[in-house]
């Protein structure tokens, strides 16, 4: 039997322990090696447990071993980064805009002088008299002042015995223009008329071989790789700061009587705060005065706003569109509905994937790998009598084409994306385990009641006897009704409420089991079962009597109402089916997927729901208690399938913590919630669906991304030590290779809901 979910939860818990994860921003990396590097320093520590995250440039510690914050950003500057508490979330990371108009300005000073350099090169018609030297002129600051954050890389790693992406680079340019000042002052290459024929890879051309347009090219090509790729990762993370800025800024209260605007982080719990038409609602709460239309489509996916009134919560982030709404404060800071689900976000995108881990492993010993490579390249094809420029030219293009950075985006950039998208659906990503999981479901189990199902209850039908007025039958039930607190007699009483004023009940009488009574307009109105008017021998209807056992046979609760001995009419009572429970069976199923059912409810009401939403009954598993759920679960993996529960109600916890993946309804219990790797926010069904549709677009991409990194690499590399690749090539397909897998990823972000669209079928870039 496979090993559940429940015992895997302890197993971590275990691990991780109770201490509270610390999270820090972190500069100076430049590709995956960086990243790897710092995650082993730091797990170095005892007791220390952490990832890093090179898309999003930050280190997540989970165990700390009882260090504090500051320790372990002693301990990354030791290995030659900065490190820092980060700013609030939606905050840009620390240096990032600054890093990234540094590049711009040096690609603005440097692009236009390196396309001369490259195009004197490559054109030998165009070689005039000296331009060798003209060009040695133009590269000058190309490759020292351009190049000249790739060199304080390289050497802050030098200090600390390390190699990164830029110490490769860094190597390439500054061999490329010292080779080519060597063959312009004692090679012959500055000789008076001298013409250099374009190779795409070496040939015997003796030491008037220049490099200059290697250097100056591939300083460029980094330039623009690295500001290109510094904009593409900040918008692939965008949807956390966007998120963050969904939350209101400042709140009118009312205050002994009286509205003060205040900031929004002053609020406290059960304060009373006034939202008008087309201002964000400040934080979670419950309405206490107004009516209106509230848009959460930010939050939930849900385009059709939601309408609300006294007594219905409402989420702080949301837009209220029409009527003026009075509001008491349920929950602030940390503890809203938005604030969970920035950290929930935040949580997924510090996970990695099996094969990310893979990669994480190899770009760690890449770069020194990479390094030995190119000597071996230098020393055999000089040991093979080729001359040394060319031998010199196959080992720059060794060191300039060989790339990491793909290694470390290809599945951080996708999370980034996928994980973004789904925030923007209202699906809630808690680690890259869930996204794997999702890819693999076969068989559905469904909870009926508040995920299927409102879990409301409400009338379905109102029929009353020959002669009688229905609007007088709802309102003196609703009359009676109102005095009990069952949720059946609640659901009459409110939908009386809404048609007419209650009237005044008194001697109220509960009956258990069977019904209640009162005195309401002069008459003594009985309310309750079948059986209770047979035992008081108050006549009913034939046409009643087919209506109540029809209904019963739906799962509806039967309620008669009588008076002075008779029947006078009927009210069929049940939880009201979710909208979207049928569509979303229908998703789920052309998903591929088995759909089962499965409830506390007898066997008669299963059915019948059963039928509403198109399942069969052997896809019916009725009276089945929370053990009974997690025994179903295991029994279904014990066949060998992949089992998603969706649930919403502590009953459900303990199956969604077994399952192979667990989706929690938003509108659930925080026991629920806490047990699931899925939260759908919304109260539409088919964002299960989605969900898994959008797993296996995300997982699509990294599986797509992770074969172009390593398949550029060992495709690449021994092409340039072959010398099949001139240097400046090898140094323009070595940015490329970067931007290739982060467009690749940010084909996520136009993933549809209904799972059309250009990232639905996402394959290679």
């Amino acid at each position: 039997m496979p090993v559940g979910r429940r015992e895997r939860h302890t197993e971590m818990a275990v691990t991780a322990g109770p201490e509270t994860p610390i999270e820090i921003a972190v500069g100076g990396m430049t590709c995956a090696a960086c990243a790897a590097r710092i995650e082993k320093r730091l797990n170095l520590l005892d007791g220390v447990s952490a990832t890093v995250n090179y898309a999003t440039e930050r280190a997540y510690v989970t165990a700390a071993g009882g260090r504090q914050a500051s320790e372990l950003i002693t301990a990354i500057e030791a290995a030659g980064y900065t490190a820092a508490l980060p700013e609030p979330v939606g905050s840009p990371p620390p240096g990032l805009p600054e890093q990234a108009r540094d590049l711009r300005f040096r690609l603005l000073v440097c692009a236009p002088l390196a396309l001369v350099v490259v195009v004197l090169a490559m054109v030998p018609s165009l070689q005039f008299t000296g331009w060798q030297w003209n060009c040695l002129v133009l590269t000058f600051p190309v490759a020292g002042w351009g190049a000249w954050p790739l060199y304080q890389a390289a050497w802050a790693r030098l200090h600390h015995a390390t190699a990164t992406m830029d110490t490769l680079v860094s190597l390439g340019i500054a061999a490329s223009f010292l080779w080519s000042c060597y063959a312009l002052l004692f090679g012959g290459a500055g000789m008076e008329g001298m013409r250099m024929p374009f190779a795409l890879r070496f040939s015997p051309v003796g030491t008037h071989t220049l490099y200059l347009d290697v250097a100056a090219g591939v300083t460029v090509s980094v330039l623009t790789g690295r500001y290109l790729e510094a904009r593409a990762k900040d918008r692939a993370g965008s949807v956390l700061a966007g998120l963050a800025r969904l939350g209101a800024k400042t709140v009118c209260v009312l205050r002994d009587g009286a509205e003060r605007r205040i900031s929004a982080d002053s609020l406290v719990p059960g304060e009373v705060f006034v939202v008008r038409p087309g201002e964000k609602i400040a934080t979670d709460g419950t309405v206490l005065e107004g009516c209106s239309a509230v848009d959460a489509s930010l939050l939930t996916g849900e385009s059709i706003p939601a309408e609300v009134g006294p007594g219905d919560e409402v989420t702080g982030g949301t837009v209220n569109q029409s009527g003026r709404l009075v509001v008491r404060a349920s929950r602030v800071g940390a503890h809203t509905t938005l604030a969970q689900i920035v950290s929930l976000v935040t949580s997924a995108q510090t996970s990695k994937a099996n094969a990310q881990r893979l990669a994480d492993r190899i770009a760690a010993v890449f770069v020194p790998c990479v390094i030995c490579l190119a000597v071996v390249t230098l020393g055999f094809w000089i040991g093979a009598g080729v001359p040394a420029d060319d031998a010199w030219g196959a080992s720059f293009a060794v060191l300039v084409v060989a790339c990491p950075c793909a290694l470390g985006l290809a599945t951080t950039t996708a999370l980034l994306a996928g994980t973004g998208r789904g925030a923007e659906l209202g699906i809630l990503i808690r680690n890259m385990q869930a996204l794997e999981s999702a890819r693999r479901v076969e068989a559905v189990l469904l909870d009926k009641t508040g995920t299927l199902t409102t879990g409301v209850m409400a009338v379905q039908q109102v029929l009353v006897s020959a002669g009688e007025d229905e609007k007088q039958v709802v309102r003196l039930a609703g009359a009676v009704e109102d005095c009990s607190e069952h949720p059946v007699g609640q659901a009459i009483a409110r939908h009386a409420g809404q048609q007419a004023a209650l009237a005044p009940a008194t001697g109220f009488v509960s009956l258990p089991g069977l019904g209640v009574m009162a005195d309401v307009c002069g008459q003594t109105v009985t309310c309750g079962s079948v059986q209770l008017f047979l035992d008081r021998a108050m006549a009913i209807p034939a046409d009643l009597r087919r209506a109540a056992d029809t209904a019963a046979d739906r799962g509806h609760t039967v309620v008669l109402v009588g008076w002075d001995g008779q029947t006078r009419g009927l009210l069929s009572v049940a939880d009201s089916l979710r909208p979207t429970a049928a569509a979303a069976v229908r998703e789920l199923a052309g998903l591929g997927a088995r759909v089962l059912l499965v409830t506390g409810d007898n066997r008669r009401a299963a059915e019948a729901m059963a039928v509403r939403v198109g399942l069969d009954s052997s896809a019916v598993f009725p009276e089945t208690r929370p053990q009974g759920k997690v025994a179903l679960v295991r029994r279904l993996q014990a066949d060998g399938l992949h089992v998603a529960m969706v649930g919403d109600g502590v009953n459900d916890a303990a199956a969604l913590a077994q399952a192979d993946l667990g989706m929690a309804i938003g509108s659930g219990t925080d026991v629920a919630i806490g047990a699931a790797d899925i939260t759908l926010v919304g109260v539409d069904l088919r964002a299960a669906a989605r969900a898994i549709r959008l797993a296996r677009s995300t997982l699509r991409v990294i599986h797509g991304n992770l074969i172009w990194a390593f398949g550029y690499n060992l495709v690449a590399i021994p092409l340039a030590a072959l010398g099949y690749l001139n240097p400046l090539f090898a140094g323009i397909a070595m940015a490329a290779s970067s931007l290739i897998v982060v467009g690749n990823s940010l084909r996520l972000r136009l993933h549809r809901a209904d799972g059309h669209g250009a990232s639905s079928k996402a394959q290679l870039a």
